[in-house]
């Protein structure tokens, strides 16, 4: 797997998973709603350890800088 995802893009995703799983333990979020955004954060924080997204593969897209340090 090639790397497609960068910085940015990593320290979002694990943003939005802690946000989520913030709102599911304090109650806030609840019913199926709730386990659906789990599994949404769980995906993002593992894409973000692996730097790899599979949805944008197919497409092209890479938010990962290049250049000659990296």
């Amino acid at each position: 797997m090639k790397k497609n995802m960068g910085t940015i893009d990593r320290l979002v995703r694990i943003l939005a998973a802690i946000i989520i799983a913030v709102l599911y333990y304090t109650g806030v979020l609840s019913g199926t709603i709730s386990i659906i955004l789990l599994v949404l954060s769980g995906i993002f924080i593992l894409t973000s350890f692996i730097s790899f997204c599979p949805l944008y593969y197919p497409f092209g897209i890479s938010t990962k800088k290049t250049g000659v340090n990296q």
